[in-house]
């Protein structure tokens, strides 16, 4: 925004000059280190969890198999939900907490002031994960259902898959909003978790 020749700049066109400085500042900062390290992080866990679905799910009755998915989708949904009460939370509250040495509070700390990180593990690693292994899990209990009741292979699969999508983009759109509602409690009870193996 520009003022009239002559004018002094306003308080408020100082304010959008110096964020416009600032949001450049950001775009020029890229930490390669971190996308380095998230992207080897991304690709053992996918290995992980595709080995386990790959594995075990084909050999399991259709109810097992079934239970396994819907774990994977589950697991989706509960990071996703840890992911943004970590961006809503109150930092505050948890400095309060750390200050009378309550179990859990430093990591919780910890993982608000790395809030950004945190939530893309959560949310983009493993939710994301979660979903792609869920979707192969689905051809593959599609395929388990079309043999078993001989229905067509193409139909099963694609109810298979929508049901699957239905109930990871409905969890996880209840799960947000439980999430920015709640994100102080549960922030708090997932560091308290961590602490167990992490101390921060």
């Amino acid at each position: 925004m520009k003022s009239k020749k002559g004018e002094v700049p306003s308080e408020f066109e100082n304010l959008l000059i110096q964020n416009k400085k600032k949001e450049k500042e950001k775009k020029e900062y890229v930490n390669w280190s971190w996308i380095f390290k998230i992207v080897i992080i991304a690709f053992l866990i996918s290995i992980g969890m595709s080995f386990v679905s790959e594995s075990t799910i084909p050999h399991m009755s259709l109810f097992f198999g079934v239970v396994v998915t819907l774990l994977f989708v589950f697991l989706g949904i509960l990071f996703d939900i840890v992911g943004v009460s970590v961006t809503t939370a109150d930092e505050a509250v948890f400095h309060s907490m750390n200050s009378r040495k309550v179990k859990g509070a430093n990591v919780a700390v910890k993982f608000k002031k790395n809030a950004d990180k945190v939530s893309s593990f959560c949310c983009d690693v493993i939710g994301d994960i979660c979903g792609i292994v869920s979707g192969a899990a689905g051809t593959t209990i599609s395929l388990l259902i079309a043999s078993k009741l001989s229905t067509d292979p193409f139909i099963t699969s694609l109810v298979v898959s929508a049901t699957i999508a239905s109930i990871t983009i409905g969890g996880k759109a209840i799960g947000k909003s439980f999430a920015i509602n709640k994100s102080d409690i549960i922030l708090y009870e997932f560091a308290k978790f961590i602490s167990n193996f992490y101390k921060g």
